[in-house]
C-alpha cells in the first residue's frame, strides 16, 4: 500500500499553481518565491534542483509565453468585465465604462508580473509531462 503513495503523481495543477518543476512537481521553478524585488520576478534557475531538467528546453522557447500571457490578461478583462456589469453595470449615463476601463488597467498592472511567471508555468506544463526524461 505504501508502494501506491510514492508512484502517484502529484497534483498537476497544485503544482501548477504553487509554480514548481513540471517533472518532478518538487524542485521551484523560480529563484525567488514572490515576485520582490521587481528586477528579479522572472529570474529561474537553469536546471531543476531537485531533478536537473533543463527549463529553457530550446533557444527562444519562451517567446512563446507572449501568447499565454495575452490569453491570460484577455480572461482577466472579460472576469473583471462580468463582475463589473453584474456590480455596477455599464452605462453612458454615468460613466461607468470609464470608470471600468481604469479599474481593468489597474487590476492588469498589478497582476502583470504574476501573469508573466504563470504564463511560463502553463507554456511548459505543455510540453513537460510528469517524470519525463525527454528533456533532461
Amino acid at each position: 500500500m505504501n508502494t501506491q503513495m510514492e508512484n502517484k503523481a502529484p497534483n498537476r495543477l497544485m503544482s501548477m499553481a504553487t509554480m514548481k518543476c513540471p517533472n518532478c512537481h518538487k524542485g521551484s521553478m523560480y529563484k525567488n518565491k514572490s515576485i520582490l524585488p521587481l528586477n528579479e520576478f522572472m529570474v529561474m534557475p537553469e536546471h531543476c534542483e531537485v531533478c536537473g531538467l533543463k527549463f529553457e528546453i530550446e533557444t527562444g522557447f519562451w517567446f512563446g509565453t507572449g501568447y499565454v500571457s495575452y490569453a491570460l490578461s484577455v480572461g482577466t478583462i472579460f472576469v473583471l468585465a462580468v463582475i463589473f456589469a453584474l456590480t455596477y453595470g455599464f452605462t453612458w449615463r454615468n460613466n461607468s465604462i470609464f470608470i471600468f476601463i481604469g479599474v481593468m488597467i489597474s487590476a492588469l498592472v498589478l497582476l502583470q508580473p504574476w501573469i508573466m511567471r504563470f504564463s511560463r508555468v502553463l507554456y511548459i506544463y505543455v510540453f513537460v509531462k510528469y517524470k519525463s526524461s525527454a528533456f533532461k
